[in-house]
């Protein structure tokens, strides 16, 4: 199915897959269903201006068309495909909670023009590789990443603007870009039931700060990592 909001005024294609629990063609369907769009613009416009009127047909903005998927589960491969794909794509997951109630959850959201500026860090990560400290925490960051995804089949990656969220039904961890010289990790602890170790743990549920979480885990080594391990459970096994 295809739309157009007023209040975004880009298109909109949404593909939902309610055959199976998982389904291997349903991001590469919905790709044939947008390029088909990008091909029949006149006969959408018409559609617009049927619907909304002159004004809003006039006003459809070809260059962000998104595409949504919907579907029982998504592998992690589905989740890296999107994100190496030139297009903005959500993949949504939905779950049957009785008879009556459908819960939606969001596995991944990736933008087009995010994406673009995404590789422009990467090449300008690759250019700077003689700083070693920059690329150790890089690297470390990719050691946390794969802790976290490593706590349970459930768990999801979502790319934010300022940050990376790990989720089961909600975010238990968000990880911060790296910085010179740590990691900063916020999760979803009370800092109450820790005890507080200055320059690795912290209590910032009164201070502002990106992502979600009242406890924030300062991470400068691998050592830090395996001693933040019990924080991490912790906070997926609250999620």
């Amino acid at each position: 199915m295809s739309q157009f909001r007023a209040g975004s005024r880009a298109p909109v294609v949404g593909k939902v897959e309610y055959k199976r629990d998982t389904d291997a063609g349903v991001i590469n369907q919905g790709l044939f269903y947008l390029a088909w769009l990008m091909d029949h613009r006149a006969e959408f416009e018409h559609l617009v201006r049927d619907r909304l009127g002159v004004t809003a047909a006039s006003q459809v903005l070809w260059s962000g068309p998104r595409l949504i998927c919907i579907a029982g589960d998504f592998t992690r491969y589905d989740v890296h495909a999107v994100r190496e794909h030139r297009r903005s794509i959500d993949l949504v997951r939905y779950r049957f909670f009785g008879s009556d109630l459908l819960g939606l959850e969001t596995v991944a959201v990736v933008s087009g023009g995010m994406q673009v500026a995404h590789r422009t860090r990467r090449r300008a990560v690759a250019g700077a590789a003689s700083d070693v400290q920059g690329a150790a925490m890089t690297e470390l960051a990719g050691t946390v990443d794969e802790v976290l995804l490593g706590l349970g089949d459930g768990v999801n990656r979502v790319e934010r603007k300022t940050y990376r969220a790990y989720q089961r039904l909600r975010n238990f961890a968000c990880l911060c870009p790296p910085q010179r010289s740590k990691l900063l990790v916020y999760l979803k602890v009370d800092p109450k039931d820790v005890d507080l170790v200055p320059g690795f743990t912290r209590d910032v549920s009164s201070l502002g700060h990106h992502g979600t979480g009242d406890l924030e885990v300062q991470l400068r080594t691998p050592r830090d990592v395996e001693r933040a391990q019990d924080l991490f459970r912790a906070s997926y096994a609250a999620a």
